[in-house]
């Protein structure tokens, strides 16, 4: 395990996150319903009571169940639409559809110059965070992100902290030296029930969330040029969230803890 006192490790949350993907996630599901001639349409509106439930599968059962969707389409019909909801969705991807968020790219790269490590946790597919990954940072990109623990390697999804204890295993460190980089309360109370401090950067799918539990919540990691906004949590020296922002806001989280 990593010694106490210095950051070991930054998780990334993906949807939101690393990249505004759920208008590309809303599109997808929307042309997968056409494909399969299913009288379905996702608005915004719904789909932002959508996210409350993670994970796509669950999504559409949700939908399916609880919105009294015609026709009832049983597990199997799911996962096939699902698969193939998959597919369109990385087809955009991987056609230059998204950019990473401000910060993203130049934290994850400062952290492996540094030698802290980086990794995923998320609720999406491991197919999901190869399209991104290899459409924005290339096709070396598990050499920069060292870990993914993803929605379909565990049994509950956020806000369950499943896929973070796993990825704290996978990782080899003491949560408390670890931060946790989230946009959503669901990914938040994933991470902190792994005891793992939270930077929060809401997505335009969650800015009206509560982040009462995170050590920070700024607008973005910001970038040179394109300064980040702290809307609670230590004050920025700076313009960006850098190594030494993160350290303190490890330092929040164990004071956090010890309250």
């Amino acid at each position: 395990m990593q010694n106490r006192g210095t950051l070991g490790a930054i998780l990334f949350d993906v949807d939101g996150t690393l990249a505004e993907t759920e208008e590309a996630h809303r599109r997808a599901f929307n042309q997968a319903f056409h494909d399969f001639e299913l009288h379905w349409s996702w608005s915004r509106e719904l789909y932002g009571r959508l996210l409350a439930v993670t994970g796509g599968k669950e999504r559409l059962a949700h939908y399916v169940s609880d919105y009294g969707a015609v026709p009832t389409l049983d597990a199997t019909a799911i996962a096939d639409l699902h698969r193939h909801k998959t597919r369109l969705y990385e087809r955009e991807v991987f056609e230059g559809g998204l950019a990473l968020r401000e910060g993203v790219e130049r934290l994850i790269r400062s952290a492996v110059d540094a030698g802290v490590k980086v990794g995923v946790a998320t609720t999406t597919t491991k197919a999901n965070v190869d399209a991104l990954f290899t459409a924005t940072l290339g096709p070396g990109w598990d050499r920069v992100v060292q870990v993914v623990a993803a929605g379909d390697m565990v049994r509950a999804k956020k806000p369950a902290p499943d896929v973070y204890l796993l990825a704290l295993e996978k990782l080899g460190c003491a949560p408390e030296r670890v931060v946790a980089i989230e946009d959503s309360r669901n990914g938040l109370l994933s991470a902190f029930g792994a005891g793992i401090p939270v930077l929060v950067t809401p997505s335009s799918y969650t800015a009206g969330e509560d982040f009462s539990e995170a050590s920070a919540v700024l607008d973005h990691l910001g970038d040179p040029g394109a300064p980040s906004s702290v809307i609670c949590g230590p004050p920025l020296d700076g313009d960006f969230v850098d190594l030494g922002y993160l350290g303190e806001v490890l330092e929040a989280g164990e004071r956090g803890s010890a309250a």
